[in-house]
């Protein structure tokens, strides 16, 4: 790794958590985004905008699933989350005694019964099996469960859950066999089982659904950039619903060696409940998750005429790329912002009118403070917002963290209340946010936000509201 890090080609900057040293080459010919653009899109933020009207082009969210840390329950999850309580945990799916990393996120108990049968099940890598469960889920919530999904014009209802990894396990598995006992023992499903694409297919499949369907890739990003294209689809008259989301299952030993390769995570072996700690001084990195988190979007039309139970009303989201290093944020946060940004300008929303902000919030020493500093370049007046970080109790979910957290925001926006952020013993001072410190908050939500960004400088922003006719 030595020998890597001196390389003239700038290979430490693999490591997410290292802050850049005097003596480290940097890169000069980034070109930042043209200046003039940057302050058009703050001034058209900031002048009146207008929320979508049309109820063709409405997207309203009419079922959430997921399957989680704690369990496939929508409710239960969120119970939990108000409760503060930390799902993380010693890592006992497989040895990893000798890892340096040796907790996560795990998934413990899993059961896809009654949602895959047994013999496809027993196949599937656990990516596709999150998916399909939590794809399942969602339709029961958006009631469309059982016949009752007989009712959708199917050629017109479509799936788009993406992922970063893939079906890890079946890769790892595939690779191994071939290594130790030849190309003839590799599984047919090698391929099939490990592409990006499968979960969304495989959902597909068994519902039949005919309309969009693919999968986003853009790691930590995935879900919110499968909520904005699939809002997308329907805002174009392409489909009336699609379900779309994120699922991961990476911690596998190749999954966590990986990530402790690139020293992007926590090594507080000793107390893992509180080694997520977003914003915090003592914060070491982030901690690996699990799972799926998947929605139900229907045009505001659609759901009318099927009298769907509409939950919240998805109003907008934007994508960009920092354009800037493979792992790190740019510092000054610009990137994000302009995000942000387009977010707002897509939504119909001002500044002023979020009072609440899901972080991305990995609990990394660049990436927390990058994020806050690009939050403050578009909202000015900090004091009625609040930002909480889902991760600091289920870990980072990598391609399903966006997922998992927009459910958070949601229930955020049905219930009335935050969950907190944990493990905030002595945050940041540059922080001067309300981040729902270790205690759940009362907080009526006008207007929420959910920030995903990921490896490669993908940026992705979604905005929710409760839903008004």
């Amino acid at each position: 790794m030595q020998a890597l890090q001196s390389s003239p080609l700038r290979v430490s900057p693999l490591d997410p958590l290292r802050k850049p040293t005097s003596g480290a080459a940097t890169v000069t010919n980034v070109r930042p985004p043209h200046k003039k653009t940057f302050i058009s899109a703050a001034a058209t933020t900031t002048s009146a905008p207008k929320r979508e009207t049309d109820p063709s082009k409405r997207v309203v969210i009419t079922g959430m699933g997921l399957v989680s840390v704690f369990g496939n329950d929508v409710d239960t999850y969120y119970d939990k989350l108000l409760a503060g309580e930390s799902g993380i945990g010693l890592i006992d799916r497989f040895d990893a005694s000798k890892f340096p990393t040796r907790f996560g996120g795990q998934i413990r108990g899993f059961s896809s019964e009654g949602y895959i049968d047994g013999k496809n099940d027993r196949r599937l890598d656990d990516c596709l099996r999150y998916c399909i469960v939590a794809g399942k889920k969602a339709l029961e919530n958006a009631d469309l469960g059982g016949d009752k999904r007989f009712k959708v014009d199917k050629e017109r209802a479509g799936v788009l859950v993406g992922t970063g990894m893939g079906g890890l396990t079946v890769f790892s598995d595939g690779v191994q066999a071939l290594i130790e006992r030849g190309h003839r023992k590799i599984t047919p499903f090698f391929i099939p089982y490990a592409i990006t694409n499968m979960g969304s297919a495989l959902l597909a499949i068994d519902l039949g659904f005919m309309g969009p369907n693919y999968s986003i890739s853009t790691a930590c990003a995935t879900s919110n950039y499968c909520f904005y294209a699939a809002a997308n689809h329907i805002r174009r008259g392409e489909a009336d619903l699609m379900i779309a989301g994120g699922t991961e299952a990476a911690i596998i030993p190749i999954g966590l060696g990986g990530f402790v390769a690139c020293r992007a995570l926590s090594q507080r072996n000793d107390d893992p409940k509180t080694a997520s700690r977003p914003w915090d001084k003592d914060r070491d990195g982030f901690v690996m998750g699990e799972g799926a988190g998947v929605l139900v979007m229907e045009s505001l039309e659609h759901a009318m005429k099927r009298g769907a139970p509409i939950i919240a009303e998805y109003l907008g989201g934007a994508i960009n790329c920092d354009a800037y290093h493979m792992t790190d944020p740019r510092s000054d946060g610009l990137g994000v912002s302009s995000c942000i940004q387009s977010s707002l300008i897509d939504a119909g929303v001002s500044p002023e009118e979020v009072n609440y902000i899901n972080a991305h919030a990995t609990s990394t020493l660049v990436g927390d403070l990058a994020e806050v500093n690009a939050v403050k370049k578009v909202f000015k007046n900090t004091s009625g917002i609040k930002m909480n970080a889902t991760k600091s109790m289920i870990g980072h979910c990598l391609g399903a963290a966006g997922g998992l957290e927009a459910i958070a925001v949601i229930k955020a926006i049905t219930t009335g209340w935050l969950h907190p952020t944990i493990n905030q013993f002595n945050s940041e001072p540059s922080v001067e946010f309300d981040t729902v410190a270790n205690q759940k908050q009362q907080h009526e939500v006008n207007v929420g936000i959910s920030n995903s960004f990921g490896f490669g400088g993908h940026n992705s922003v979604v905005a929710f509201s409760a839903f008004k006719s």
